[in-house]
């Protein structure tokens, strides 16, 4: 009767702990369909026809896996010490796991074999004591080993994002022409996330049940040999179905993540731009278009949950049958005393710790999996190489004393992401020193391209700009840069405070005192405005400076510019978006520090470029006039007074002191 009672317990416990051990799984499964995955590949052809192929990936070999994964590992290595004496407490506490079915089988012999009350109290007493201090020294080993490794792993995402982050910073310009803002930050942040994980707490998980299931299995034999061989007939199945689950969703993960991120991208240029979807009442069909896109992804993912739900059936259906069959043959042996019935209790509780670890490491090899697809996005932000150099070589030459001789030879060009559509060809340009050049010509001209060749934020496909009679390639990039300042025709604010969007433009904020930050405002105009603010300088200016009118970030972008004290100043039409009052005063203060500087002036209004000291206009990527405004409007039928009579170039002299 007590035997029959004692399993009929045993196998009610069993069932409670395989049920949760299925919600657990269950659980994991959710977070794991919910957690954002990571960007489209990058690539300079995401718009072209191998967009979301997958015959690279599908291609790639075991050996290009095994190269990945010692990468991974190559992440962890200055987290080794850590790593290590945390796998030291996980060999304790595994230790202590393993240790409880022997004593719990212990327990029951005991209560099976002592007929003597008094003793068997003394025996149970001390199996008792033995456990609590057991325990004890589990639970602290437990605590530290997942101290230690949730603390490796942040330090692990820390490293990770900063050298993302400063990957993307040194890319060139042209890496974000083919780039999207959106799949770059699933990168930074979803990516690795999921890596520095995989590395730590999913490797300890791994670890952890690697241990119990060689101390599991090596406990069985030592139990039972004869049972054992039974039980591990069972086995080869599992491992078969981890190993193809873990390959199809190594190829699922990568379709999820990259329709995540389409949706993601959509997304974050929808809610960066609300003010135009809402100017054009376009909210009912942005919701339209996302729910199509998360449409797609939930398409995707439910191939991943039939997946995953078609392997802990399987998983499931075997741990089911272990266990069936560790009863049905253990029963035998009990009945014909070739197994105690604590021995049998003991070996039921091992079976059951490996069937758990067994699971565990199937979802240990299915998160690995997903890392390597995460991480070879990852390394391909890191591995990126810029085509023009950020970090200072002290072989290149100074710009401390440029005087702004600038020269355009025979330069042609095309954007990256446009190869096909010459820019620029056989352009040819001279910029005197300490005057102001103005660019004038039809939009799309190349006017603007001619400034970001002059920035270096492209290098020319033929010919070469050439400053102070060196190209720009001979010089240190930051510190010519550092003699540039530029103000587009649309500026770009940071969501931080006036004074910091002013201090930015200084070669270094940190030392910007605040009487130069008002100096350089009160010369752009900006200060009536500012102080009229209840927190004036330290007012924040909000998402890309959306609480400013246009205006006044303009102002703010030529303060910033006046603040660096440039020999060379761009300006992309600067003044278009003033009104005429605040235009006859911001070119009042560009006159008091024009003189001296080079200045190439990007211009379609007359008012702009009249008093400029010569004025290139451009055409079919060429300049094709070149001359004082008095000297290019006396030319008859010229191109200048063409474009003035057009109106293209409206005149505004009426503004013109």
């Amino acid at each position: 009767m007590r035997f029959s009672s004692f399993f009929k317990y045993l196998g009610s416990r069993l069932l409670v702990g395989k049920q949760h051990h299925l919600i657990k799984l269950r659980r994991d499964l959710a977070i794991s369909c919910s957690r954002p995955m990571s960007a489209n590949k990058i690539s300079h052809n995401l718009d072209g026809p191998d967009r979301g192929s997958n015959s690279k990936y599908e291609s790639q070999t075991s050996e290009q896996t095994a190269g990945t994964g010692k990468r991974l590992l190559s992440i962890a290595k200055p987290e080794r010490l850590r790593m290590g004496v945390a796998i030291g407490f996980l060999s304790v506490s595994s230790g202590v796991t393993l240790s409880v079915p022997y004593f719990i089988g212990t327990i029951i012999d005991t209560i099976y074999t002592l007929e003597d009350k008094t003793a068997l109290l003394h025996n149970l007493q001390s199996v008792a004591s033995m456990l609590v201090g057991l325990f004890i020294i589990g639970a602290a080993a437990n605590g530290a080993r997942i101290y230690l490794i949730q603390s490796a792993g942040q330090r692990i995402i820390q490293r990770l994002r900063n050298d993302v982050f400063s990957s993307l910073i040194r890319a060139d310009v042209s890496f974000f022409d083919h780039s999207k803002s959106g799949e770059l930050m699933n990168r930074l942040s979803s990516d690795t996330q999921v890596v520095g994980s995989s590395l730590t707490y999913n490797i300890s998980d791994g670890l952890r049940s690697t241990l119990q299931v060689l101390g599991g299995v090596t406990l069985m034999c030592y139990t039972s040999p004869r049972l054992t061989l039974a039980v591990m007939s069972i086995l080869p199945p599992v491992v078969l179905t981890s190993m193809l689950f873990g390959r199809y969703l190594k190829k699922i993960s990568r379709n999820v993540q990259d329709s995540l991120a389409n949706s993601s991208q959509f997304a974050e240029e929808r809610l960066s731009n609300m003010r135009l979807v809402k100017a054009f009442a376009r909210e009912e069909s942005e919701m339209r278009m996302y729910a199509e896109k998360v449409e797609t992804v939930y398409t995707i993912a439910k191939k991943e949950v039939l997946g995953h739900s078609f392997f802990y059936m399987m998983n499931g259906f075997a741990g089911n049958l272990m266990i069936l069959s560790v009863f049905y043959y253990g029963g035998m042996m009990v009945h014909d005393s070739s197994l105690s019935v604590g021995g049998l209790s003991s070996f039921i509780l091992y079976s059951t710790y490996v069937g758990m670890s067994i699971g565990g490491l199937s979802n240990f090899y299915a998160e690995l999996m997903k890392a390597i697809g995460a991480s070879t996005r990852i390394w391909e932000i890191i591995d990126n190489e810029p085509l023009i150099p950020t970090e200072d070589d002290p072989a290149l030459a100074r710009a401390e004393d440029i005087q702004g001789q600038i020269s355009f030879h025979n330069v042609s060009f095309q954007y990256p992401s446009r190869p096909e559509v010459s820019v620029l060809e056989k352009f040819n340009l001279e910029v005197a020193p300490g005057k102001v050049t103005a660019l004038v010509g039809k939009s799309g001209c190349g006017k603007s391209t001619v400034a970001s060749l002059l920035m270096r934020l492209y290098d020319p496909n033929e010919g070469s700009v050439i400053v102070d009679g060196l190209p720009l390639q001979q010089y240190s990039l930051k510190d010519f840069r550092s003699r540039i300042s530029f103000v587009s025709q649309d500026p770009v604010m940071f969501s931080c405070s006036i004074r910091e969007n002013i201090e930015y433009g200084s070669v270094d904020p940190d030392s910007v005192s605040f009487e130069r930050v008002r100096e350089a405002a009160e010369v752009a105009n900006c200060t009536e405005f500012i102080l009229s603010f209840p927190h004036q300088f330290d007012t924040l200016v909000g998402q890309r400076g959306v609480m400013l009118s246009g205006g006044q970030r303009q102002r703010l972008a030529i303060a910033r510019a006046i603040l660096r004290n440039p020999a060379i100043l761009i300006l992309d039409e600067a003044t278009s978006a003033l009104d005429s009052e605040s235009e006859q005063l911001v070119q009042d203060a560009l006159k008091k520090i024009l003189p001296g500087r080079t200045v190439i002036q990007i211009a379609h209004r007359l008012a702009t470029i009249r008093n400029a000291h010569s004025i290139a206009v451009i055409a079919n990527g060429q300049v094709i006039e070149q001359g004082s405004y008095d000297h290019l409007m006396a030319i008859p039928h010229g191109h200048l007074s063409e474009l003035v009579n057009l109106q293209l170039l409206p005149d505004m002299s009426s503004n013109v002191t």
